[in-house]
């Protein structure tokens, strides 16, 4: 085969690998990853080939890594031109924009309608996936750094609290994002300033 014909069967492979993981990501959110099998996501996407999912991808958990992955790439991108902003800060508020801004500002990169944060929310309701997502993201530099300058702003806060508010924090996160995902003209900047200040607030709030 030529160099040219080889070239376009690797665009054709990218372009499908493409629009598997985009129909993938919306029916997944729409109906949750378990009531979806790889069959339904390749017709879904207009591929004859029944095994066209687990050609480009193996597995369901193959597949959701692979969506988690698309998005944490450029998520990342923004956390880090975020920490070069912030980094040696002090102030708890920095660190919860850290948190909260690559999420957002990502959804108003991908435009409307996106599926990203209503997919997100399902992978919470679900334990193995949710250590699918906690895995993939545990090596990342720019998340980790983030976590640690939030928690070094809350040294009297008791550890079981702090563990517990983290989790608190990322389920309103997740799921207020989904929420607004589901309008027609989700506001991000608005949706961002709003998250930061009851993160901030639910972070410093009294111990009882």
């Amino acid at each position: 085969m030529s160099t040219g014909g080889r070239r376009a069967r690797t665009e054709q492979a990218e372009q499908t690998r493409a629009l598997i993981l985009a129909t993938a990501e919306r029916l997944f959110a729409e109906h949750g990853v378990h009531a979806v099998s790889n069959r339904q996501v390749g017709e879904a996407a207009g591929q004859g080939n029944n095994a066209a999912v687990a050609y480009h991808f193996g597995t369901k958990t193959d597949l959701v890594r692979a969506i988690i992955r698309r998005h944490a790439i450029p998520t990342e991108r923004i956390r880090r031109r975020m920490l070069a902003v912030h980094a040696g800060s002090g102030e708890l508020r920095d660190w919860v924009t850290c948190v909260v801004r690559p999420i957002t500002d990502h959804l108003a990169d991908l435009g409307h309608p996106s599926w990203y944060a209503r997919f997100s929310a399902q992978l919470m309701t679900e334990p193995a996936l949710l250590e699918v997502a906690t895995e993939e993201f545990r090596h990342a530099a720019g998340l980790n750094a983030v976590i640690d300058g939030l928690q070094r702003c809350l040294p009297d806060l008791p550890e079981v609290v702090r563990q517990e508010r983290t989790h608190m924090a990322h389920t309103l996160l997740v799921h207020f994002c989904a929420q607004r995902e589901r309008e027609a003209a989700p506001v991000w900047e608005v949706t961002a300033a709003m998250l930061i200040d009851a993160i901030v607030g639910l972070f410093t709030a009294p111990v009882t």
